[in-house]
């Protein structure tokens, strides 16, 4: 049939008027590159927190502004208490309505329930899986629908926690979409709660449940357990109702229901049989009874199987009895009646079968029947639910369907675990798929988190697919905790978060380890687990440093200072890859801690020396030593002003004794005095920390040393030379002469110039030979004194150091943590210089 003319019998079209084709650009938009498809992101309100979910970069957590915080949240009407329990009522299977089995001889056991609830008494039913307590409750919580002003409450407890039944008893009571709220808030919400609560599938017993009737005075609760599980403390005020098994009559009686004929005296007998074995519990006559449906069915002969196509995709080996090998069909043996999954499973359609592997592979999780077309590759695939219920194979659990007591043991023992690992992956894949789907809401997510997480959990100990991907179980991990987050459904957050981190770690991939750990610390500082959170948001800001992710660490580091708040413990995080300064290669002096004074201010060399004036290093990028963890201290902040003072001290009494040494010096014309300007340059050597003068231009000598001459006051009373009124430094050839200036390690370094000199890198000479020895000591007067060798050099000239310019500086150094270096000569005054620290050596 043409597609583009629809007949009369499809679809309900008309054939007169055929439909127009649509245009070619239609036709061929879906093969066009689409946008991208925008990251699915939830804001919610968790405490007093405002929780962004994000999926792509990491949720974000912030102080919830009060304009954010949701009110009081009201109760739900009837009309919406219903309409929550049918949502978490199991879904319908489909095809033919399946007849409903009464339920016998447990008349005594219900009317005791309702008796104790309406006394406002808490109940535990214990009876063993398949003996009928689901069943059972259902019929109790019809019958206490009018007992308590909120009605009756339903929930389920399989694999949840105290804290996750609080939070579910909330949001069926309380219309609060979004919102979850802290401890305190919701202690108060649910002791307002008045119902009876039906939970079924219990895990926990003693303190937490303890814990659970405590936060909910007026509740009455019945619960549904298995003898497994542990029995409630002395003081908790909750009584045991036992299910026992049923008797031989009920249990014959049942079977003809669940066939839906009256028994033979054969199969009465066998039956009887059965009673004996499986000490009374309905499932096994439940399922007895599809056995012998099946029998009926292979005693029709093959006209059953034209008909109605039951048997004619089984496997060969799974060939169903062929009436024309015999004249009748025997019935089941006792050991395949105790045990009869795999008989049952070998005569259901290809499709339920393959299910059935899908669930042994999720431990026993039945997938929804709308993933099965897409799981088992058959379109009507979904039909195979109803096949399994109808045999007694699987049995609801809360909104969902989970394999029946006892059958994944015997489909494991059949085989059918062989492929687990292929049926893991097939099914994470598609949940990988399904829950990263835009138009999927958190809440269809978190109704099918049991089947998710198994896949997750069974696939995480997996290699990942490929050597450059992350594998199924990071992909899918990675999809489905937003979406567990954002519907609210937190112990399956966590899960599923520590299942993605263990599958990143095998995958080694270090970006996503740290959006898991990431979303760790959140969900512990949303559940007030400080000492986790902040570890795991620790943990988090390491890896993403080491990636240099610049967002992902500012994201953890606001969270983490929100845990450092509610803590009360201050951060100590070392700064990370993404953040970490490069190491500093400094070449000259650090300035002071408080900047260069005005005093002093930098001069820059004449253009035609060629010297290369060094900046301080900015206080900010050189951290500074510290003691006791405490930068600097009053121990250090004492000892810094009593050597500044010392210093002060000395450049006073040297610049007396330069002044003395120079009024009686005379007018010889011998004194090297004389040849030393009022403004001479220096320049710093390399290494040695020398400080040589630079000879004036057109001043060399034949001993190649040049001096810098004074002439005569001009006008404006500014000495010059006589070529040029404006004092110059220039750069010789060779220096000649050097420096040697020795202190004491505790002894700053200082400079009594009257004009600060730039800090210069310049190779010394060594064939120089003038040293001077300055020491200043201290008579016992209290005033420093200070003593000058001159010496002369082989050529006959004496020389001497320039006493007013003072010691060169240190040696250039790198810089990268230590504590500023020492200054050079009047970069700042005394009380600015820092002394050296204990250990240290000031050259």
């Amino acid at each position: 049939m043409d597609p583009n003319s629809t007949g009369p019998e499809e679809y309900g079209h008309g054939g007169d008027a055929p439909r127009q084709r649509p245009p070619r650009e239609s036709l061929t938009s879906d093969f066009g590159q689409h946008a991208p498809v925008p990251a699915r992101t939830t804001q919610l309100v968790s405490g007093d927190f405002l929780l962004t979910v994000n999926p792509v970069d990491g949720s974000e957590i912030e102080p919830c502004p009060p304009a954010e915080r949701p009110g009081r949240p009201g109760k739900r009407t009837e009309a919406e208490r219903a309409e929550v329990e049918r949502a978490a009522a199991p879904p319908v299977p489909p095809g033919p309505a399946q007849p409903a089995l009464p339920l016998l001889a447990r008349q005594d056991e219900r009317e005791t329930l309702v008796r104790l609830l309406a006394r406002g008494r808490s109940v535990r039913l214990v009876a063993p899986g398949g003996s009928g307590r689901t069943r059972l409750l259902d019929i109790v919580a019809e019958d206490c629908a009018d007992l308590a002003p909120d009605g009756v409450i339903r929930l389920n407890g399989h694999r949840r926690t105290v804290d996750d039944l609080l939070h579910d008893l909330f949001h069926a009571a309380f219309d609060a979409p979004l919102h979850r709220p802290g401890r305190d808030e919701l202690l108060d919400a649910v002791r307002e709660i008045g119902a009876v609560v039906v939970l079924d599938d219990l895990e926990f017993g003693g303190a937490a449940l303890d814990e659970l009737l405590d936060a909910t005075p007026e509740c009455a609760f019945l619960f549904g357990a298995t003898p497994d599980v542990a029995a409630p403390t002395a003081d908790a005020g909750v009584e045991d109702v036992e299910l026992s098994g049923l008797d031989r009559a009920a249990g014959l009686d049942l079977l003809g229901h669940a066939v839906g004929r009256s028994l033979t005296d054969e199969e009465a007998t066998w039956a009887g049989d059965l009673w004996f074995e499986s000490e009374g519990l309905p499932l096994r006559f439940v399922q007895a009874g599809a056995l012998l449906r099946q029998r009926d069915r292979l005693r029709a002969g093959a006209g059953a199987v034209d008909e109605f196509g039951v048997f004619e995709d089984v496997r060969p080996d799974e060939a169903p009895f062929d009436p024309a090998d015999g004249d009748e069909v025997p019935l089941p043996s006792l050991g395949e009646a105790a045990a009869p999954a795999p008989l049952l499973a070998s005569r259901l359609s290809a499709s339920a079968r393959a299910t059935l592997r899908f669930a042994v592979a999720l431990g026993g999780e039945v997938p929804h029947q709308a993933h099965l077309p897409a799981l088992v590759g058959d379109t009507h695939a979904d039909a195979a639910l109803g096949e399994l219920v109808a045999c007694g194979l699987v049995s609801p659990v809360g909104a969902r369907h989970r394999l029946a007591a006892g059958v994944p043991a015997q489909l494991e023992a059949a085989g059918y675990a062989d492929d687990a690992d292929a049926r893991v992956r097939e099914a994470a894949q598609h949940y990988a798929w399904w829950t990263g789907h835009p138009s999927v809401t958190p809440e269809r997510v978190c109704a099918e988190s049991d089947a998710i997480l198994a896949a997750l959990t069974a696939l995480s100990p997996l290699a990942p697919d490929t050597a450059d991907e992350p594998g199924t179980a990071v992909r899918l991990a990675r999809t489905a905790a937003p979406a567990f987050a954002s519907g609210l459904h937190w112990s399956a957050w966590e899960r599923a978060l520590r299942a993605g981190a263990e599958a990143a770690r095998i995958a080694g991939d270090v970006g996503e380890q740290a959006y898991f750990h990431h979303e760790l610390g959140i969900h512990a500082l949303c559940a007030g687990q400080l000492d986790r959170a902040r570890a795991e948001l620790e943990a988090s800001i390491g890896l993403r440093g080491a990636l240099a992710d610049k967002r992902g660490t500012v994201a953890g580091r606001r969270a983490l200072a929100l845990v450092a708040d509610r803590s009360g413990v201050p951060l100590t995080l070392a700064p990370t890859a993404a953040e970490e300064v490069p190491e500093a290669h400094v070449e000259e002096s650090a300035s002071p801690p408080r900047g260069v004074p005005m005093a002093f201010p930098d001069l820059q060399p004449p253009a035609d020396t060629g010297l290369v004036v060094s900046r301080p290093v900015p206080a900010a990028t050189v951290p500074q030593q510290t003691k006791g963890g405490v930068v600097g201290g009053l121990k250090g902040l004492a000892r810094r002003n009593l050597v500044a003072a010392g210093a002060g001290a000395l450049l006073v009494a040297v610049l007396g004794t330069v002044v003395t040494l120079g009024a009686t010096s005379g007018n010889d014309p011998a004194s090297p005095s004389g040849d030393v300007g009022v403004n001479p340059s220096a320049s710093q050597g390399l290494g040695d920390g020398e400080l040589d003068a630079d000879p004036a231009a057109g001043n060399k000598g034949d001993t190649g040393k040049a001096t810098s001459r004074p002439s005569d006051p001009g006008p404006d009373g500014t000495p010059g030379t006589a070529d040029d009124p404006t004092p110059t430094a220039t750069e010789s050839d060779e220096p000649s002469e050097e420096e040697t200036s020795t202190k004491t390690p505790d002894e700053p370094t200082k400079s009594p110039s009257k004009s600060p000199r730039p800090t210069v890198s310049e190779s010394p000479d060594p064939t120089e030979t003038e040293t001077e020895t300055e020491e200043p000591t201290e008579d016992p007067t209290g005033e420093p004194t200070v003593t000058e060798t001159p010496t002369e050099d082989p050529t006959g000239e004496p020389s001497t150091t320039n006493s007013a310019s003072g010691p060169a500086t240190s040696a250039p150094v790198e810089t990268t943590a230590s504590a500023p270096q020492s200054t050079g000569p009047g970069t700042g005054t005394g009380t600015d210089q820092t002394p050296p620290e204990d250990g240290e050596t000031l050259i």
